[in-house]
């Protein structure tokens, strides 16, 4: 008789990593891909101008993204209020120069801590464009991360003020809040997928113009490095959203504000940087208000979900 073979024992699963691990995993490599893409933004300052810069940003994204238009490219394009894609294109590109320009004048640490004000702006915002209502807890806490820009800019200090870096910083979070307003608004009847294509396309058509009167053709090391930071654009946006669908929205927008410090690392070794204690404190006070706000409108959501039965979806909050 043929000698039995013993069974084979079964190969123990890997335990897999939580839906909070990972998706903090993906948080943290959008936080250092938007660092990647913001110092190849300083350091390209000198020779390519904010508004060409957004031009190639946005030529970059439109062919990572050209793949999937061409799989269905009428379904990308199916638009029912072409009005409102139009203006928040407009806006958003807009805003871009803008923040391309605040990076190459600011300190990394300071302009990363000005965007954030995004989310203050978003309050005003919310209730006049969305009609949402407003509570004493929101206003406060907008107001007290207002302060903290205050802090920041030091205005009437020796040295401090407000220059065209920090009012152009402040412009784009405030046309970055207006776009996604109009997001909240578009999403009741498009796909998020319809509202990137169409940002990709009036993007990079509304960015041609300025462009042109700064236009230079790139060296092919310099075409290389604007083409990176297109395409770290692009993967940032895709690995937040990632993460905030796989974590919890409460647990990952903290892990957002990573980026300061990581933009304060790369701002003290490659540009010789030093955050002021001005620059600190305001940012502390920004991140607390805005978290406040995010973790607010985070359990206001879950409440409504379990009031109609719904669990609150995640990935509530925006992409940068």
């Amino acid at each position: 008789m043929p000698e039995e073979v013993p069974p084979i024992p079964p190969i123990p699963e890997r335990p897999s990593l939580a839906p909070n691990v990972r998706g903090a995993l993906w948080m943290l490599a959008s936080a250092l891909g938007f660092t990647v893409m913001t110092t190849l933004i300083k350091f390209l300052g000198d020779d390519y101008p904010a508004a060409l810069q957004t031009f190639y940003r946005q030529a970059a994204g439109l062919l990572v993204l050209a793949p999937l238009i061409l799989r269905d490219w009428r379904g990308a394009f199916h638009t029912t209020r072409p009005g409102i894609l139009f203006f928040r294109s407009a806006v958003g590109t807009i805003a871009m120069i803008m923040s391309f320009y605040a990076f190459q004048v600011l300190p990394l640490a300071e302009a990363n801590a000005l965007s954030f004000t995004r989310t203050l702006w978003l309050v005003p915002l919310a209730f006049f464009v969305l009609r949402e209502p407003l509570g004493p807890l929101r206003i406060g806490a907008a107001l007290v991360g207002f302060a903290g820009v205050l802090v920041m800019l030091q205005p009437g200090a020796p040295g401090h003020g407000f220059g065209w870096g920090q009012a152009a910083a402040l412009g784009a979070a405030l046309g970055f809040a207006m776009t996604i307003t109009g997001m909240k608004v578009m999403t009741r009847d498009h796909s998020p997928f319809t509202l990137l294509v169409w940002s990709a396309v009036l993007g990079l058509a509304f960015s041609l113009p300025p462009a042109l009167f700064v236009w230079r053709w790139p060296a092919p090391v310099d075409l290389m490095l604007l083409a990176a930071m297109g395409v770290m654009g692009t993967i940032t946006q895709a690995c937040y959203i990632k993460g905030m669908q796989i974590g919890d929205a409460a647990a990952m927008a903290p892990i957002d504000y990573t980026r300061l410090v990581f933009s304060a690392a790369i701002g003290f070794a490659i540009f010789n940087e030093v955050p002021t204690w001005a620059t600190v404190a305001g940012a502390v006070i920004v991140v607390i208000s805005t978290l406040f706000i995010t973790l607010r409108e985070h359990q206001l959501s879950k409440k409504a979900g379990a009031g109609s039965g719904l669990a609150a979806p995640k990935g509530s909050r925006t992409p940068p």
